[in-house]
């Protein structure tokens, strides 16, 4: 009987919520009762919860796995881009670049540390902080659930990225309308690098997506871009908006921001060929909007990119002014 503590004793011990010791009882976990009282054996509980956690710990990061497994492995829903596990006290979030309204942006800080600005949850309105995995999030410094991040670049496969913490407090942003929940998150021990190709391959998906919007809705998501992400791939890579690239590209309607001729060949679409270029570089702290960027043909982009005139650079900076001076782009 010594060893045997009150529920209240054991949600201190192991952090847990009421109702996370209730699903877990449900599940299985050893109690003895007393009387109408229950006492639980700490030891045995421990014994318990590795067991039913000893799929997580097998996990391993950077491989990628289907949802039927991970909805199995953490004892979690099969759909939601947060789903928690009170069975397994778990937080797993999904980071899904081939699908959704948002993108949540990873940025590297001050210290050189790679930092996942991943978004709440909530698709209509404006999001709450105290609604459902919101709150959990928000808490997960305090309340004891552990969270894991998945990441998928194509449809159905998740790259298991490991745990994550919460190192900063959530903030709001505007995006499309309304107010969304971004909060910080860094990846807990080894860190899993992906490739520059994957990268690419969603680079290209979503300019794909750019080229299929309607005018208006192109320069509703140009105007007011995301913040430039960056991670570390084999070398530090610029997540640019392909939103901003396709809008000043149609902005120039077929001429060249930096010559004025017309594009030198049309693609397989018919349409003209021109390639967006950064005015500042995003190498030396220019930012990815549709006002530091231009479209060129490829002769003057290499050209640019090879002597970067500082008449070519007022020339282009003069283009952008014009723009901005047309009712059509504001």
């Amino acid at each position: 009987m010594e060893n045997l503590i009150d529920s209240k004793q054991l949600q201190e011990v192991l952090n847990i919520s009421r109702t996370t010791l209730y699903r877990m009882e449900k599940e299985g976990l050893p109690v003895t009762l007393i009387g109408k009282s229950k006492r639980y054996n700490i030891d045995e509980v421990r014994v318990w919860i590795d067991n039913r956690q000893r799929g997580i710990s097998n996990l391993i990061v950077g491989n990628a796995y289907h949802n039927d497994e991970i909805t199995k492995i953490f004892k979690c829903a099969n759909t939601g881009g947060m789903r928690r596990s009170h069975t397994t006290n778990t937080l797993v979030i999904f980071s899904d670049h081939t699908k959704g309204k948002y993108e949540d942006k990873w940025k590297i800080d001050s210290k050189g540390e790679e930092v996942l600005h991943f978004t709440g949850t909530g698709l209509e309105g404006d999001q709450d902080i105290e609604f459902q995995a919101n709150k959990t999030l928000n808490e997960s410094r305090t309340n004891g659930v552990k969270v894991y991040l998945f990441e998928a670049f194509k449809p159905g496969e998740h790259i298991f990225q490991g745990q994550v913490r919460l190192i900063d407090d959530p903030y709001q942003k505007t995006e499309g309308g309304r107010i969304v929940w971004k909060f910080p998150l860094r990846i807990v021990g080894n860190k899993h690098r992906v490739t520059e190709e994957l990268l690419r391959e969603k680079e290209v998906m979503k300019e794909k997506e750019a080229q299929n919007s309607s005018d208006k809705d192109l320069f509703n998501r140009a105007k007011n871009p995301e913040s430039l992400g960056q991670r570390y791939t084999t070398s530090k890579t610029f997540d640019r908006d392909p939103y901003v690239s396709e809008y000043v590209k149609r902005r120039a309607n077929g001429h060249c921001d930096l010559c004025g001729n017309p594009a030198p060949f049309v693609d397989k679409k018919e349409r003209p060929y021109l390639e967006s270029h950064h005015v500042k570089w995003l190498s030396k702290g220019g930012e990815d909007t549709i006002y530091n960027a231009v479209a060129l043909d490829p002769s003057c982009h290499r050209k640019m990119h090879v002597l970067n005139l500082e008449k070519d650079v007022k020339k282009l900076f003069a283009k952008i002014e014009e723009y901005k001076s047309n009712k059509k782009n504001k």
